[in-house]
């Protein structure tokens, strides 16, 4: 069966050869690769509500977003990291690597930042 015949079965919803639990394996990976794909849409969620008209999120919820964010773009690849190695896809593991170096470099810089604006006084431009 050639690779173009196998791609098509398994968009119509054909079990894959591994049975379901490999089904469910594809499932998990590719929920954890939209988890680490919504975490911008996380991140500016405070800013499009400020946008919209509705500046009491960014206020009160602004932090909590904030974090929600920096623990998704850290967790999903770590997460899938586990569960590609667990399920031997070596395809996903190297996503899963390639998504923790691009959040891990992101969150570094972001942690760069914040320090400096903190030893940055209040009026002084640094």
């Amino acid at each position: 069966m050639s690779s173009t015949r196998r791609a098509l079965d398994r968009r119509s919803g054909d079990v894959p050869p591994g049975g379901s639990a490999s089904s469910r394996l594809d499932r998990v990976i590719a929920g954890l690769v939209w988890w680490w794909r919504a975490v911008p849409l996380v991140l500016f969620a405070p800013l499009i509500a400020t946008a919209l008209g509705v500046p009491e999120v960014r206020d009160e919820f602004g932090r909590v977003f904030g974090l929600a964010a920096v623990g998704s773009a850290v967790g999903a690849p770590a997460v899938g990291f586990v569960v590609a190695l667990v399920g031997g896809r070596r395809q996903a593991l190297r996503r899963f690597a390639v998504m923790g170096a691009v959040s891990g470099g992101l969150v570094l810089s972001l942690w760069g930042l914040l320090v400096l604006l903190a030893e940055c006084p209040a009026g002084h431009h640094c």
